[in-house]
C-alpha cells in the first residue's frame, strides 16, 4: 500500500494541487478536527462499496486518512478489492494525530 508522509499532504494543500482527500473517521471525530477533507467514514465503505467507488476519483491522487492510519489503511484495502483498477490511493501515514503533531490545526 502506498503511503504519503504530512510533508507531502502539506505541500499538496499548499500547492493548491488537485487532488482528492478522503477523511473516514466518524462525523464526532470530523466535528472536533479536520483537514477538509471529505468525510465518508469507514462504515460506509464495508456497507455500500459500490456506491463509494463512484465517489472516489480513478483520475487524481487521493489521500485517505483517519485518526492514525489503520482505518483509512482499511478503506485502501476494500476499495482495492472492489476494484483493482485503482493505483492512486495514499494512506496518510501517522494519520491526522501526525498531521496535528507536525502543523497544528
Amino acid at each position: 500500500m502506498k503511503e504519503i508522509t504530512v510533508q507531502d499532504l502539506k505541500k499538496l494543500q499548499d500547492e493548491n494541487a488537485d487532488f482528492q482527500l478522503i477523511d473516514v473517521r466518524e462525523q464526532v471525530e470530523f466535528d472536533e478536527a479536520h483537514l477538509n477533507g471529505e468525510l465518508i467514514p469507514l462504515g460506509e465503505f464495508v456497507t455500500n462499496i459500490e456506491e463509494i467507488t463512484d465517489k472516489i476519483s480513478k483520475d487524481k491522487k487521493v489521500v485517505v486518512h483517519c485518526r492514525s492510519g489503520k482505518r483509512s489503511a482499511h478503506a485502501i484495502e476494500l476499495l482495492e478489492a472492489e476494484d483493482e483498477s485503482y493505483d492512486n490511493l495514499y494512506n496518510l501515514k501517522g494519520g491526522i494525530l501526525a498531521y496535528i503533531d507536525e502543523y497544528g490545526l
